[in-house]
């Protein structure tokens, strides 16, 4: 079967791109207001939301939701996520991310596999067990804690401010080997406790063997992604080895992933092997507008991100600002079917102000439409409780000086 005969602007077969943003829940009517369940539908969705702390304009795990349903009040998804009592945990499904905690069973190959790379004889978790052990009585005794309030010898800092005491790092090993699980967030800090005060009795008994647990992961990779690639599937969970080709072979046996060919779609001048889900939809046309994370699914793959849409995308965080090329927290603007441009923000808590640091548009695509994205902005800063957009001075890219007119007082939007 023979996916995206009708090309896009770049060359790019747009229905592949079509049935990759259906799958994420692009190009739905928005809801007429959005609560817990649309929240719940995003995450369910997407199997997860992956976490990061940069905090300059948003922190990501909150943007995916927005992206797709517009304006919500971010302490329903606090709710979801921070609170205990909340539906969801967290673990390293891709990166740190939230999860359902009825699918922390489907990962207890990885706790293994950690385990064995980081607790094994004479590794730091081993040489110190008297710590572990301590800390292990001191979450029994008091229930659920985050890192700073725990009192003990070890637990200062060792180097600069991102440095782990040690207590820090004990509760990272026992988390990565599920022996402690996160119950929600203080501050944004994780709150440790022992997974049997954590999770639900049948989670914590539900058994899943490792090749059911891996092909069922991949499974949801491909639902989530509608059509991709072996590697495509793989990454969406992080899962490696010969067990991936195995697993998408049962699925494809099983009729749930059906084989195509995605013109465009090439390795070594020869056609990338590829699926697609069976109930992916295949839409004809489809309509969005949206600010993408740089960990939303549909660029956290940056060759998928590539292959798919032609965009060359690397987050420039830890880049020195002398090099970069884009800007600090860089967004991809997803119009319709392509990813047209990207913004650089920052939210000006102060001055309740959103700021555009810098704004570009990809070669070989038609201009940004302003009448779509200037209206995208302003409804982006009301949700961040901020008054109005600005355009930096000395911001950089194309789109920066037609953005700083259309913004000026009087003209347009600014007016």
């Amino acid at each position: 079967m023979s996916v995206g005969s009708s090309r896009g602007r770049t060359g790019l077969p747009a229905l592949a791109r079509r049935i990759a943003l259906a799958a994420q829940g692009f190009g739905r009517p928005r809801p007429a207001s959005v609560g817990t369940r649309q929240l719940n539908g995003v995450i369910d969705r997407l199997g997860l939301l992956q976490i990061d702390s940069v905090n300059v304009f948003e922190r990501s795990h909150y943007l995916p939701a927005f992206a797709r349903l517009g304006p919500y009040d971010r302490t329903l998804l606090d709710r979801l996520t921070f609170d205990a009592r909340g539906p969801h945990t967290e673990y390293w499904p891709h990166e740190a991310a939230f999860l359902r905690k009825e699918d922390w069973p489907l990962f207890r190959w990885r706790m293994r596999d950690y385990r064995e790379r980081y607790g094994g004889a004479g590794s730091w978790f081993d040489v110190n067990q008297s710590t572990v052990d301590w800390l292990r009585a001191e979450l029994a005794e008091r229930g659920p804690l985050v890192a700073g309030e725990i009192e003990h010898d070890a637990n200062h800092r060792t180097g600069p401010w991102w440095g782990w005491s040690e207590v820090k790092r004990a509760l990272e090993r026992m988390f990565l080997f599920g022996e402690v699980a996160v119950a929600g967030r203080t501050r944004f800090q994780r709150r440790y406790g022992l997974a049997e005060d954590v999770l639900p009795a049948s989670v914590l008994s539900r058994t899943v063997d490792d090749a059911d647990a891996i092909r069922e992961l991949l499974r949801r990779a491909a639902v989530a992604y509608g059509i991709g690639t072996a590697r495509d599937f793989a990454d969406y969970y992080r899962i490696k080895g010969p067990r991936v080709g195995v697993a998408l072979q049962e699925l494809e046996d099983a009729g749930e992933l059906v084989p195509v060919q995605v013109p465009g779609w090439e390795s070594a001048g020869r056609p990338m092997k590829a699926w697609m889900h069976r109930d992916a939809r295949k839409p004809r046309s489809l309509e969005a507008m949206a600010l993408l994370s740089p960990f939303d699914p549909v660029v956290w793959f940056r060759d998928r991100a590539l292959r798919m849409f032609g965009f060359h995308y690397r987050i420039e965080i830890y880049t020195p600002a002398p090099q970069r090329v884009y800007g600090y927290y860089s967004l991809p603007i997803l119009v319709d079917d392509a990813l047209v441009g990207r913004i650089d923000l920052k939210s000006d808590r102060q001055a309740r102000v959103l700021r555009i640091q810098s704004a570009w548009t990809e070669p070989d695509e038609p201009p940004v439409p302003l009448d779509r994205l200037l209206p995208l902005l302003a409804e982006t800063a009301a949700w961040q409780g901020l008054e109005r957009v600005e355009v930096a001075g000395g911001a950089r890219g194309d789109l920066a000086p037609l953005l700083a007119d259309a913004l000026r007082p009087g003209v347009g939007f600014g007016a």
